[in-house]
């Protein structure tokens, strides 16, 4: 059975996941308009930085802080944001577009993906983050849950 675009981009963010540096959570994401994808991103340190697979140690699990919680204490930014930055540093407008990514986004992502002009989110794992949701939905970001 030929796979839907949902189905097609979800499973090409599950590959770009594998090229996350994050001990604790792999992530990833694709942006696509038109059903051609702009960018992709997945979560990691910022570029020329060590990673966390490099230092053997997520600072986050060390001091105990549960997930959605101090996102500021983390050295690797968000598959979202990564994917948003590639857009811009490539030239590519994100206006429109649609993102999928393997874990809801979290409430800093949801702000970034509104004001990039993200219409559409479609993820599959839940993240404890009330607050993205309501911003999202107060947006009007349409926003779609994969089943696993």
């Amino acid at each position: 059975m030929r796979a839907s675009w949902d189905e097609y981009f979800m499973e090409i963010a599950e590959i770009v996941k594998k090229r996350s540096t994050c001990i604790r959570r792999q992530v990833g994401a694709v942006i696509v308009r038109e059903n051609r994808i702009i960018t992709t991103g997945y979560n990691g340190a910022p570029s020329g930085l060590r990673h966390c697979t490099e230092i053997g140690t997520c600072e986050r699990q060390r001091l105990g802080i549960p997930s959605g919680e101090r996102h500021e204490l983390c050295r690797a930014l968000h598959a979202e944001q990564n994917a948003i930055i590639q857009a811009a540093n490539v030239g590519v407008s994100t206006k429109g577009a649609t993102i999928y990514v393997t874990v809801q986004p979290c409430i800093i992502c949801a702000k970034m993906l509104i004001n990039a002009g993200i219409v559409r989110i479609v993820h599959k794992g839940e993240y404890p983050d009330e607050m993205a949701r309501q911003m999202l939905a107060e947006a009007g970001v349409e926003v779609i849950a994969i089943p696993e």
